[in-house]
């Protein structure tokens, strides 16, 4: 395990410590440091804000950080990069029944989940907003879909993204058995 990786386990330790509320306390801690309101932490403002905490970095490890996590290569470490990094992995059961419940809304077995895929599986006909005529069951397919898709919100789920969507849900479930059942009655698998 290198350093960035040891800073990281160090301060999801402490998270998970507070209990499930501590990925969002620490949520509500970034964005109080984001005093610019760039929704970005370069590594000064990382650096500070792990300090507070107790987790003290030399510049070269909170860089380090924020090169690691940085997966838009914009030079900074936005909340939602970090706290996906703060997550815990997931066991196999929860991957497997995660890869379950994509491989059913996948109905066309391409890899990506679209609303024509949702569509052969879910109806939105009786979604108050298609009733009242403001939606059609088209915008209430697409709103679900766009639960699971990145903040691109390109009309296509990958199961890298619906995994992703999950790791936060999982992040919050104590055991393995709670996870699998709230999916397994969610997807009816």
């Amino acid at each position: 395990m290198d350093a960035v990786d040891a800073t990281v386990e160090k301060l999801r330790a402490q998270c998970l410590s507070r209990g499930a509320s501590g990925i969002q306390s620490l949520a509500r801690f970034f964005r109080r440091l984001d005093r610019d309101g760039s929704r970005a932490l370069d590594a000064g403002e990382l650096r500070r804000g792990l300090a507070e905490l107790g987790l003290a970095l030399d510049k070269a490890e909170a860089e380090a950080v924020c090169r690691r996590w940085d997966r838009d290569g914009s030079g900074s470490l936005d909340l939602e990069e970090f706290l996906r990094a703060l997550r815990p992995p997931m066991s196999q059961a929860r991957e497997a029944v995660i890869a379950a419940a994509f491989a059913k809304l996948d109905r066309s077995g391409d890899g990506v989940v679209t609303v024509d895929d949702l569509r052969g599986a879910y109806s939105g006909r009786a979604h108050p907003k298609v009733r009242s005529g403001e939606w059609t069951e088209e915008d209430v397919l697409r709103r679900f879909l766009d639960n699971f898709d990145s903040s691109e919100k390109d009309g296509q789920v990958t199961l890298a993204e619906f995994r992703d969507y999950y790791s936060g849900v999982s992040a919050s479930v104590d055991t393995d058995e709670e996870f699998v059942a709230m999916m397994t009655s969610a997807w009816r698998l």
